[in-house]
């Protein structure tokens, strides 16, 4: 009396189809889906260590900072702040 065969498995699921519809049960799916694969991926992540270079240039990246003009050295740049400030 306390076990459920295949037959009433099979009867629970065409009362959830019929509530729900097919539709809102593969959106549902499809949304647990990609729920799983976003945790497997931050588990997988979490467990690599985390590497203290620097990530790759993107080739925008490096081709705007090629294309840029050489700027002043910080410390250079801020005296010439400060000049230009008291001259005005």
């Amino acid at each position: 009396m306390g076990e459920f065969s295949i037959w009433h498995w099979l009867i629970v699921l065409l009362i959830v189809v019929m509530v729900f519809g097919t539709k809102k049960l593969k959106n549902i799916g499809s949304d647990l889906g990609e729920a799983v694969k976003g945790f497997k991926q931050g588990m997988k992540s979490a467990e690599e260590p985390e590497q203290a270079s620097a990530p790759e240039a993107s080739p925008q990246l490096v081709e705007a900072q090629a294309a840029a003009p050489p700027s002043a050295p910080a410390g250079q740049q801020a005296a010439q702040d400060v000049a230009f400030r008291s001259k005005g």
